[in-house]
C-alpha cells in the first residue's frame, strides 16, 4: 500500500499495559474517567492532537479492556510480557508500528495514566517532527516529559535500550543533545495516576 500524499505519517503509540500495582492491582486502562475507561480518553487525546493512526499496547487484563473500552479504528497490540515494565511495551508497540500497512515516519508515544496531558500538548510535539531522525519531547518547567516523538530511523536503537521499567529513558539521556524540547507547561499537567492518592485527578 502506498500513500496518496507526501505528508509524513506520525502515528500515536499509547502504552496502556500497566497493572496498577500501587493501585491494588487495578489495570490503569480500565480506571474510570468521565464515565468511561481511561484508555478511551487517552486515545481521544491522541486523535484530537493530530494522530490519525493509533496503536494501543495492552497488557494487564487485556481481554477485559477489549470488552469494556470502545476503541474503533485503533490497532490493539497485546504485550504478554507487560509485567516486565514499560520497556517491553515500548518494544512491542514500535514493532507493531513497523508492521503498519502504511510506512510510519515517527511514533508519538504517550502514557495511559497521564490524563492531564491533552490534545494541545500532543499537537505541539507532533509539530516538532522534521525528519525520520526526529527526536522531540514535551517539557514542563524545563523538565522532559511525555508525549515523546521518535523518528522511525531511531526505533531499532530505542527498542534495543528499552529494558525493565526504563522505557526510552536511557536512550534519551544518551541523546539529550538531539532532543527538541517543546514547552507544554501552559497547556498540560504531567502528573501520573500511580497511587490511590492520585485518583483525585480522575473525574
Amino acid at each position: 500500500m502506498t500513500r496518496e500524499t507526501e505528508e509524513p505519517l506520525v502515528a500515536g503509540l499509547l502504552l496502556a499495559a500497566g497493572g496498577g500495582r500501587r493501585l491494588g492491582g487495578r489495570p490503569k486502562a480500565l480506571l474510570p474517567h468521565r464515565g468511561r475507561p481511561l484508555v478511551e480518553h487517552a486515545v481521544r487525546v491522541l486523535r484530537e492532537g493530530g494522530c490519525e493512526v493509533v496503536h494501543v499496547v495492552l497488557g494487564a487484563a487485556a481481554d477485559r479492556v477489549r470488552e469494556a473500552a470502545r476503541l474503533p479504528g485503533c490497532v490493539l497490540v497485546d504485550n504478554p510480557e507487560w509485567a516486565e515494565g514499560m520497556g517491553s511495551s515500548l518494544r512491542v508497540g514500535l514493532a507493531s508500528l513497523k508492521a503498519e500497512a502504511l510506512p510510519v515516519d515517527a511514533a508519538l508515544v504517550s502514557l495511559v495514566d497521564q490524563p492531564g496531558i491533552g490534545p494541545a500538548a500532543v499537537a505541539r510535539v507532533l509539530a516538532a517532527y522534521g525528519s525520520r531522525d526526529a527526536l522531540a519531547a514535551a517539557s514542563y518547567d524545563g523538565k522532559r516529559g511525555h508525549p515523546v516523538l521518535f523518528g522511525a530511523d531511531r526505533w531499532a536503537a530505542i527498542a534495543g535500550d528499552a529494558v525493565g521499567d526504563q522505557g526510552a529513558r536511557d536512550y534519551l539521556k544518551a541523546h539529550r543533545d538531539a532532543i527538541t524540547l517543546v514547552d507544554c507547561s501552559d497547556v498540560a499537567e504531567p502528573y501520573d495516576i500511580d497511587t490511590e492518592a492520585d485518583l483525585v485527578h480522575l473525574e
